[in-house]
């Protein structure tokens, strides 16, 4: 299960390395058009912005499978296989879940109240259904859900191991 997780996260992170491409060259369009050419183009200026945004929150599972959140490494660092699967997997059910549950509720709400009154940019040229923007912090509770699922599956897989920390099974008198 948690191969299968990780080969979708890992995908997606290839979608969104493209589509920080296109946030930069978005960018870059709106700077050059706007100081070289003196065309200020809202909907474009938005646009990056939207890019960057759905970047980040689809990207936040891949993060996570990199192991590229902030955790007190010090310690983390030092602990045997089994006492770092140990931190996960109480990491992601103690902090991990309520954290997501809450943004899962309050995201649902706030895209649901944006969606509902067909919330769209407040400037005339802008882009139209700002409630999509504001999905995409369910898109984040997904993405980051999924991976919490393959973590504490790895967790469970290496604390429920027969074999020590080193890698080895433990031969029939009980040592390693």
């Amino acid at each position: 299960v948690a191969d299968r997780i990780d080969q979708v996260t890992a995908a997606i992170g290839k979608v969104v390395a493209w589509l920080t491409l296109a946030t930069v060259v978005i960018c870059f369009a709106t700077v050059y058009l706007r100081y070289a050419m003196h065309v200020g183009l809202i909907w474009l200026q938005e646009l990056y912005a939207w890019t960057h945004v759905i970047a980040i929150t689809m990207g936040a599972g891949y993060v996570l499978l990199k192991g590229g959140f902030v955790r007190v490494d010090m310690v983390y660092a030092r602990l045997s296989k089994r006492g770092r699967a140990w931190v996960d997997l109480l990491g992601t059910i103690f902090l991990m879940a309520p954290f997501l549950y809450m943004m899962a509720v309050a995201g649902w709400s706030f895209f649901r109240t944006s969606m509902m009154m067909n919330e769209a940019s407040q400037q005339d040229t802008g882009l139209p259904w700002l409630w999509l923007l504001k999905g995409t912090l369910l898109v984040f509770v997904f993405a980051v859900g999924l991976q919490g699922v393959s973590m504490l599956a790895r967790s469970l897989a290496t604390i429920l191991s027969p074999a020590t920390d080193d890698g080895r099974a433990p031969d029939a008198a009980g040592g390693a």
